[in-house]
């Protein structure tokens, strides 16, 4: 069977030149990614990356990649991140990893982004992915009650222990679900405006290429 993210992960690497500052992203796709780099690095390449979370900051350190935080880079070359649904304005959600405030930072700071994802991902509709708020501890039933008064259902994320999942900023997740977002810039107006979330998973105007893996094995570069 074709390994859909391992195919699209890696073929973004050819991105990737030397002396370039790489973001990267989070997530089982963009993990071939930071394991392909680790490969080039190890044969010479010479790049610096900016990771988006603890998780890809251990896993490029354990392969060799050089590190800088997003504070010591004054601009990204080339950002590589994963999704979980873009539709076909490229536009998309993301932060089922529970890092999207540092992604969208890091894609904010960047030339150029690339996505790389299995073809499952291309919707029509943005929603049938859970929607993630980045909401800071103190007062985030204020936030879901608010947002449910307005008939916008949310469930507070929590890790499988049970316990309240905790992002790598020390904040909660909020996720929409069952919204179908018809309209992802009147939503991003909406939420951007409600004090106490602090980042949605909404990214509408970062993505200059997707990168997709088939089952079929073919791998379709779409340009924006």
């Amino acid at each position: 069977m074709i390994n859909q993210k391992k195919i699209a992960g890696e073929k973004a690497c050819e991105w990737i030149k030397d002396g370039m500052v790489v973001g990267l992203g989070t997530g089982s796709t963009v993990y071939y990614t930071i394991e392909k780099l680790g490969e080039m690095v190890q044969k010479g390449l010479n790049i610096t990356g900016v990771a988006t979370s603890i998780e890809t900051e251990q896993q490029a350190r354990t392969l060799g990649i050089p590190l800088k935080s997003l504070n010591d880079v004054t601009k990204i070359d080339v950002t590589i991140d994963g999704a979980d649904e873009i539709n076909q304005a490229f536009q998309g959600i993301k932060g089922g990893g529970g890092a999207l405030l540092r992604e969208k930072m890091v894609a904010q700071a960047s030339s150029k982004n690339i996505w790389v994802v299995g073809e499952e991902k291309l919707v029509t509709e943005l929603g049938k992915f859970p929607l993630p708020l980045e909401v800071i501890p103190f007062g985030w039933k204020q936030i879901k009650r608010m947002l449910e008064n307005d008939g916008v259902e949310t469930t507070l994320r929590k890790q499988s222990s049970g316990e309240i999942y905790e992002t790598n900023n020390g904040n909660y997740i909020l996720d929409i679900i069952n919204q179908t977002f018809t309209n992802p810039e009147a939503w991003h107006e909406k939420l951007a405006g409600i004090p106490g979330v602090l980042e949605h998973g909404l990214f509408l105007h970062y993505v200059d290429i997707i990168i997709c893996g088939k089952a079929s094995g073919e791998i379709e570069i779409i340009k924006k």
